[in-house]
C-alpha cells in the first residue's frame, strides 16, 4: 500500500528565518491521521535562512537524524560537540537521558535540511552524537544505509531504535530496490527529482508511506535523491 502525502498537504509554518514543513504532527501542526508511521514521529522538511537557527534547547529520549539537502548545518551540543555537517552527508544525536543542543546555519545560503525523529528502542542511555559524510556516488543506483539500529550495517551511523535511514541518487530510468518487508513499514521522501513506486508518482518532497510491501521498487522518472526510513 502506498499512502501519497503530497507536499501541498503538509503542516506548515513559516517563521521568517525558518521556513518549516512538517510530514507528521509537529508543534502547532496537529493531524490526528498524521500522528506517526510505526516509530517514525517525525519529518520535518526545514528551510534554515543564512545565518540564523535554532538556539540551545534540549532533548531526551529521541533518535534525531538530520540529513543536509542543501547548505550546511553546524552542531554544538552540552557533551563538547561541535560540527558542520554539509549537503548530502548525515549526523545523528541520540539524546538519551538528556541533551541540549543548537543548530545554526553559518553559511551565506540558506540551508535545507530533513530531520527525522524515531522513538528509541533503548531509553535510559547517555546521550551521544555523530556525523560522516556519505559521498552521493557512492549511493548513484542503489540504496545505502545512512543510520541504523542493526549490526553487520558497514559505516552507517549507530541509532538505538529497530529501524534504519537510507539513501539513493538515481538517473532518470534507473531502478532501486530495497528490502523493506510486509512486517515493516517505509516512508519515503525525494529531495530532488520524481520518482514512480507501485504506480504511484512521487515529486520532490511528498511524503509516500508505504505498508504491506516485501520489495520496495523505486523508479525515477526524473534524476532524483532520495531518503527512506524502514520503521517498525
Amino acid at each position: 500500500m502506498i499512502e501519497l502525502r503530497p507536499f501541498d498537504s503538509l503542516g506548515a509554518a513559516n517563521h521568517g528565518w525558518l521556513d518549516a514543513h512538517h510530514h507528521f504532527s509537529f508543534a502547532s501542526y496537529h493531524d490526528p491521521k498524521r500522528m506517526s508511521w510505526g516509530n517514525l514521529r517525525v519529518w520535518n522538511d526545514d528551510a534554515i535562512a543564512a545565518g540564523a537557527g535554532f538556539p540551545p534547547h534540549p532533548h531526551r529520549d529521541m533518535e534525531i537524524i538530520t540529513y543536509v539537502r542543501e547548505g550546511a548545518i553546524s552542531h554544538q551540543d552540552s557533551l563538547g560537540n561541535q560540527g558542520r555537517t554539509e549537503a548530502g552527508d548525515v549526523q545523528v544525536m541520540s539524546a538519551g537521558t538528556g541533551i541540549t543542543h543548537a543548530e545554526h546555519n553559518a553559511e551565506d545560503i540558506t540551508t535545507r535540511i530533513f530531520q527525522i525523529w524515531i522513538e528509541p528502542t533503548r531509553r535510559g542511555e547517555k546521550p551521544a552524537w555523530g556525523a560522516r559524510p556519505f559521498p552521493k556516488d557512492e549511493r548513484s543506483g542503489s540504496f545505502v544505509v545512512l543510520a541504523s539500529g542493526f549490526d553487520g550495517d558497514g559505516d552507517a551511523l549507530p541509532i538505538r531504535t529497530d529501524a534504519r535511514v537510507v539513501a539513493a541518487t538515481l538517473k532518470a530510468g534507473e531502478s532501486a530496490d530495497y528490502p523493506l518487508g510486509k512486517a515493516r513499514r517505509g516512508y519515503l521522501v525525494p529531495a530532488t527529482g520524481a520518482v514512480e513506486i507501485d504506480g504511484t508518482r512521487v515529486n520532490a518532497r511528498d511524503g509516500a508511506a508505504i505498508s504491506d510491501l516485501d520489495t520496495l521498487r523505486v523508479t525515477a522518472i526524473e534524476d532524483s535523491e532520495i531518503v527512506l526510513v524502514d520503521a517498525a
